[in-house]
């Protein structure tokens, strides 16, 4: 008998990324595109007809269809939206970072928990092949003893559609909060230990003109099994720029060094409408592998791969990161537990 198919819709298309998960949950196999609300009925409206699905006038009619939810709003609603979905006991897919401030996070990951439902941090590098093979790679031995690693994730400021990146209260922050939990998590997956200590700067220079928030920073992390880690997560990608984004690490250890470029599978295109080179990807697509772990996780009544306490630790880091660039100083990161 053919199971039923899992029924998923989006609050808010207010991300860069909403328009993405559309195409991934209209085109799922055993998936049902239910709709989609937005606070802004225009927005919402305008992106309900280009992916042909209903727009709905309220949260809660919405979630009254749904088995689950990718929330997609501003970073500040997170926790508002997740805990609406809670209380319908709809499973949730978050975007990152799963909150703006570590107080709003941990809630949600308590909220979740007493409810007794899925809450899943949007963290789609976990399930990129590049990565993929680079754990293989470390798990096997084959850098030898691991001692560092160095990480880039860099781009165009985003606010050319989505201004509210560069507000500090939608947002929580600047290039840090958007780029550095994405390599947080990645660090910690990939090695499978905590951030003990957290050191870093940031500044304007880059597209001081358009954002009052941090356009660069450079973080050093220290781990607990001793491996060191730095992250460039700066918006330092002009317009024109073939993309609006990438991802890199470098695994340096005794025995050799990996280098693995997560947006590698591209294609070079020459005189495209949007400018004069593009670099539109081909092969995998991350999000659909992300969002095919949350439907199994619905159906099979288990925890994603990665979780909403992810998706807090991440925070944790990003917020220690902020504390030390206030201080000047390393900040010392203790792991609390969720409900602490």
């Amino acid at each position: 008998m053919t199971a039923q198919p899992v029924r998923l819709g989006l609050l808010s298309a207010a991300h860069v990324h909403a328009d993405g998960y559309l195409d991934v949950l209209a085109a799922m196999p055993g998936v049902a595109l239910v709709g989609l609300w937005d606070d802004d009925e225009g927005r919402g409206s305008a992106a309900a007809a280009r992916h042909r699905t209903a727009f709905f006038p309220t949260e809660g009619a919405l979630l009254e269809q749904l088995d689950g939810v990718v929330v997609a709003s501003v970073n500040s609603e997170h926790r508002r939206l997740t805990e609406l979905a809670a209380e319908a006991r709809v499973h949730v897919l978050c975007e990152k970072p799963l909150a703006t401030r570590v107080a709003d996070a941990r809630a949600m990951v308590a909220t979740c928990t007493t409810a007794g439902i899925t809450l899943m941090t949007a963290f789609p590098m976990r399930f990129s092949p590049v990565l993929l093979e680079l754990q293989r790679a470390l798990r096997d031995g084959t850098l030898g003893d691991l001692a560092c690693f160095e990480g880039v994730n860099t781009g165009q400021l985003p606010d050319h559609d989505r201004p509210w990146f560069t507000d500090p209260v939608l947002a929580g922050g600047g290039a840090i909060i958007d780029h550095v939990v994405h390599l947080a998590d990645a660090y910690r997956w990939l090695l499978g230990s905590e951030v003990v200590e957290v050191v870093a700067v940031a500044n304007r220079i880059l597209q001081r003109h358009r954002a009052g928030v941090e356009t660069g920073g450079l973080i050093s992390l220290r781990f607990a099994d001793g491996v060191f880690a730095t992250i460039d997560c700066s918006w330092s990608k002009p317009p024109g720029y073939p993309t609006w984004g990438g991802l890199r690490i470098e695994a340096v250890g005794s025995a050799g060094v990996i280098a693995a470029d997560a947006f590698r599978q591209r294609l070079d295109l020459y005189g495209s409408a949007e400018a004069d080179v593009s670099w539109p990807a081909w092969g995998s697509d991350a999000n659909v592998a992300m969002i095919g772990e949350f439907v199994t996780a619905i159906r099979k009544g288990r925890a994603p791969t990665v979780t909403g306490l992810d998706g807090l630790r991440a925070l944790e880091i990003v917020d220690a990161a902020y504390r030390s660039i206030e201080t000047g100083e390393p900040v010392p990161l203790e792991i609390q537990r969720p409900d602490a």
